[in-house]
């Protein structure tokens, strides 16, 4: 959205001592977690009491605050839900950062006039992504961080009704935020719950140059925060609520010299580089020059650079209170009457009588720059008088003491005034409805293909989705060999909707209506082209309030998350057909930068397809469309059994990736030997679950 207000400075603030240095340092607005569905579990947090004191003390000061519901969640976790977006609204925050559709619909719900932010956890990287959101009624989107100027800009050119919030510094996951199931699947420790184990950071191997195939340089694009507020960005976004005071002080410091005066100095980028690296930073998504420069991982040098002096050094830019609220004050005093002081700010105007009355003096009169000098004295507070204007008798005596009362006092009373100046937010009577669990008589097999080269024994199939770019020989030989077919949009949509939208308007000719959709901009482009909308696992649908949403917003079937359990799938409610992959190689990472790139390979000479191997030898096939890489566990799912007869579930999906039998099968039954003789396997979540 064209905001003439400047780009604001959002701060990551992990406990209470980052606020104040966010704060003190020149933030607009921060950004914080409750101690519940937070994407940065392992920070601080805030309680509801601790909340409450951080609003207060940012809305006094004309601070924003957004608190994170950032993660997928159960159903068995939304009262809690619903209690957090309560106490959220009873504190003022000024919107909540969400993940999920569900949790959405509920906030809508409950608060109405609540605002919505879309956390980057919804891996929004397309202008239909943004379009979706604005008509879902959320007021601002935080972008993927693997966007390009020119991309960021056509979606604000695409859908400048909705606030557009950028990533300027911080963190770079190798994966597209909420695209990524490494830590999960290795370990149960979840991304989409905030508690990634970080495994990206660990070394991995490329086609067997040893290196950190999955470790990013901390993304820096401070500097063109400027040109980022030229094209319509009103939010500049600081990565880091787990990072201590110091670093969130010195990069909301970069961040406002930066906007303030269109550059950085020397010392405040050293210190920036100082507080915390990896290797240095990098813009390359921002300047579309993905490659092997966008590779670091911390070394000993990037740590020891914070030293202690440094930091004491940084703390001490911010010890003292900011002068971020200016006022007005005008004040009176006659002879026999109590002193008037009365306070402007903005809307805010009051006047206070002091319990002290005025006298004739004996001595020494009270003069006005008596009342000044004692006046001016808001050392310790948010406020400056920056216009004072005194009106007293002559001869008039008071005591400085009663000068200094009356100064403090109208003070906390415009402390009070300024919290109670953002309006009380209006609560609908809603109880979540208890889920009857979901059953069916049906048991359909969808296949997943990564080409058309398949054996006529998939044709037992009852619905075949093959990739977006399959030539129209291919569709129709496949037709007239009796397989049902259906179109997958790839996950990733960076710079292509619109051949995306050409190549699916191709297809539907060729009289394929079915579509399977792993990205929000996937299921606006399907429902505006009229066609039949099947869920994919990458929208991490994990409660009913999700499948509520995707019923409603008109879907034909989804995929639920395979970070649920089986015992969770089982107690879902609502009324869409649902089903899980049964089968295949999980996917554990969507990148847009290869992997291929840390070790300097060529796109012309890879393939498409390499392998990546960790520190046990374990191997990691990715396939790359030059759009992004797709990172393939190690072993197959297979659960083929165990869903099977499930009456929860409408069909089971067998995702085809790697397998070099595909295009050999001749009969259903050959498959399924093959299945039941594949010696390893995983049954992936569905019986440990994720934290």
């Amino acid at each position: 959205m064209k905001n003439n207000k400047p780009i604001e400075i959002l701060a990551p603030c992990g406990g209470m001592d980052s606020v104040i240095a966010a704060v003190r340092s020149g933030a607009d607005a921060v950004y914080l977690g409750s101690t519940d569905f937070s994407a940065r579990a392992g920070a601080e947090n805030f309680d509801k009491n601790a909340l409450k004191t951080a609003v207060d003390y940012c809305h006094i000061r004309g601070v924003k605050v957004y608190l994170t519901l950032n993660t997928v969640v159960f159903d068995s976790e939304l009262e809690d839900v619903k209690d957090t977006i309560i106490s959220a609204a009873k504190a003022k925050v000024d919107a909540l950062i969400v993940q999920n559709m569900g949790v959405a619909e509920l906030s809508k719900k409950l608060v109405p006039d609540l605002p919505l932010h879309a956390s980057t956890q919804m891996s929004v990287h397309s202008p239909s992504g943004a379009k979706l959101l604005y008509e879902a009624g959320f007021k601002r989107v935080v972008l993927s961080r693997e966007l390009s100027r020119g991309e960021i800009k056509e979606i604000v050119e695409s859908c400048p009704q909705i606030e557009l919030e950028v990533f300027v510094h911080g963190a770079l996951c190798m994966s597209v935020s909420g695209q990524c199931y490494f830590s999960a699947v290795l370990g149960s420790r979840s991304g989409n719950r905030g508690r990634c184990a970080q495994t990206c950071r660990l070394p991995f191997s490329v086609n067997g140059k040893q290196g950190y195939a999955l470790s990013l340089k901390d993304n820096s694009i401070i500097e063109y925060i400027r040109d980022l507020e030229s094209i319509g960005v009103c939010s500049a976004k600081i990565e880091g609520r787990l990072k201590r005071p110091e670093y969130v002080a010195a990069s909301v410091k970069a961040c406002v010299l930066s906007r303030d005066q269109g550059y950085i100095d020397e010392k405040t980028k050293e210190n920036l580089a100082s507080v915390f690296s990896r290797t240095g930073f990098t813009d390359g998504y921002y300047k579309s020059k993905r490659g092997y420069e966008m590779f670091g991982f911390r070394q000993k040098e990037d740590v020891v650079s914070a030293t202690s002096r440094l930091l004491a050094e940084i703390r001490n830019d911010y010890k003292n209170e900011a002068k971020r609220v200016k006022l007005q004050a005008e004040f009176k005093a006659k002879i026999g009457d109590s002193p008037i002081l009365k306070l402007s700010c903005g809307d805010i105007v009051f006047e206070t009588a002091s319990d002290a009355l005025c006298e004739t003096a004996v001595n020494r009169p009270l003069t006005e720059d008596n009342v000044r000098k004692q006046l001016l004295k808001t050392g310790g507070t948010p406020f400056e008088i920056t216009q004072l204007t005194v009106n007293i008798d002559e001869n008039l005596s008071i005591p400085l003491s009663a000068l200094n009362k009356h100064r403090r006092e109208a003070l906390d009373r415009l402390s009070l005034l300024l919290v109670d100046s953002y309006p009380d937010y209006k609560f609908a009577d809603y109880c979540i409805p208890k889920p009857i669990p979901y059953t069916t008589n049906s048991h359909k097999q969808y296949a997943r293909f990564t080409s058309t080269k398949i054996g006529v024994g998939f044709k037992a199939f009852d619905l075949c989705f093959i990739p977006l770019n399959s030539s129209d020989k291919e569709i129709t030989r496949l037709q007239n060999s009796g397989f049902k077919l259906g179109i997958e949009i790839p996950r990733t949509l960076f710079s292509r909707e619109k051949s995306i939208i050409n190549n699916l308007e191709r297809i539907k000719e060729l009289g394929i209506n079915d579509v399977l959709c792993n990205n929000l901009a996937a299921v606006y482009i399907a429902k505006e082209l009229g066609m039949s909308i099947h869920g994919g696992f990458g929208l991490n649908f994990t409660n009913t309030l999700d499948l509520l949403w995707a019923e409603e917003y008109g879907f034909t079937s989804t995929e639920l998350s395979f970070e649920l359990k089986f015992d969770q799938i089982d107690r879902l409610g609502g009324n869409i057909p649902r089903g899980i992959i049964v089968y295949g190689y999980l996917p554990v990472m969507l990148t847009r930068n290869c992997p291929n790139k840390s070790a300097d390979i060529s796109c012309k000479t890879c393939g498409g397809q390499a392998k990546m191997k960790d520190r046990l030898g374990k191997t990691f096939i990715f396939y790359c469309d030059n759009n992004a890489a797709e990172i393939l566990n190690t072993v197959p799912l297979n659960v083929v059994e165990s869903a099977k007869y499930s009456k929860h579930l409408d069909f089971g999906v067998f995702r085809f990736s790697v397998e070099n039998y595909v295009e050999k099968v001749e009969t259903f039954p050959d498959f399924i030997g093959i299945l039941q003789n594949t010696p390893e396997k995983t049954h992936g979540l569905y019986l440990r679950g994720v934290k």
